[in-house]
């Protein structure tokens, strides 16, 4: 009886720590300034992560998007400290958009595109992973609303680091005919970026005409940029990305 007793004295304040976690790491989610509040606060990543993983399920859309970002960051900090903690990570996220997970793993494609946006060093270990869940020579999610999660998690990569992307493009390219017109936004944010790389070899030609039909496209959509929601049209920007290749062929 006094060791059963003392197992539970012992179990409590175990419950009772996750729990505390949880509710702080919700309330980050829920500030406003919730990166700087991320950034001040005393609890390690490794103590954080699974709290924020479950976030990416909450049913508020802007809480949702912080976990995102939160991830991405808190993600970075832990490969620092430890790198294949950061790998089990992301091959948690991998598991999760498995079949034989028994889930579906929502926000798992956007959260392991904001763990390489801020980690080199992860997305040249992972981005081909990303990029074949929407390859038809890959591992295709064929799930909309989860290839749309992959595709943000591109363009993510391609923002931070355009040069990985160079050699898997047609991938993307075959989205640009997407029915979805949320997947066609998606994928020309990520040739704008890699069209505004320097560095970057010059993108394929038959890019432009792909770009035509589009220019004359007004499907728009909300999407989560920097801290906060933004509109994005289609035509506005294939006329865009149309400017930023003529002029890169003018140089």
């Amino acid at each position: 009886m006094t060791e059963k007793g003392s197992n539970k004295a012992v179990d409590r304040p175990v419950r009772q720590g996750g729990f505390a976690i949880k509710k702080r790491v919700r309330s980050l989610l829920g500030s406003c300034d919730f990166e700087e509040a991320l950034a001040r606060s005393d609890l390690p990543p490794e103590k954080i992560i699974n709290s924020l993983l479950g976030s990416l399920l909450e049913t508020d859309e802007s809480v949702r998007w912080r976990a995102v970002r939160a991830i991405g960051i808190t993600v970075s900090a832990l490969a620092r400290k430890d790198f294949e903690q950061a790998r089990e990570i992301m091959r948690r996220l991998i598991w999760s958009l498995n079949d034989e997970s028994g889930g579906i793993g929502w926000g798992a494609p956007e959260a392991m595109g904001e763990i390489m946006a801020e980690n080199e060093k992860l997305a040249r270990e992972y981005h081909r992973i990303l990029i074949s869940y929407i390859d038809e020579d890959g591992n295709p999610l064929e799930n909309d609303l989860l290839e749309r999660g992959v595709l943000w998690g591109i363009e993510r990569v391609a923002q931070k680091w355009p040069g990985l992307l160079h050699d898997w493009i047609d991938p993307i390219l075959l989205q640009l005919q997407s029915p979805d017109p949320v997947k066609r936004v998606l994928s020309l944010q990520t040739f704008l970026h890699l069209s505004r790389s320097p560095g970057c070899p010059p993108l394929p030609d038959r890019l432009l005409a792909l770009l035509s039909p589009l220019l004359e496209d007004p499907s728009e959509m909300r999407s989560y940029r920097d801290g906060s929601f933004v509109q994005l049209r289609i035509d506005r920007l294939a006329r865009e990305l149309l400017a930023n290749l003529e002029k890169g062929k003018s140089v």
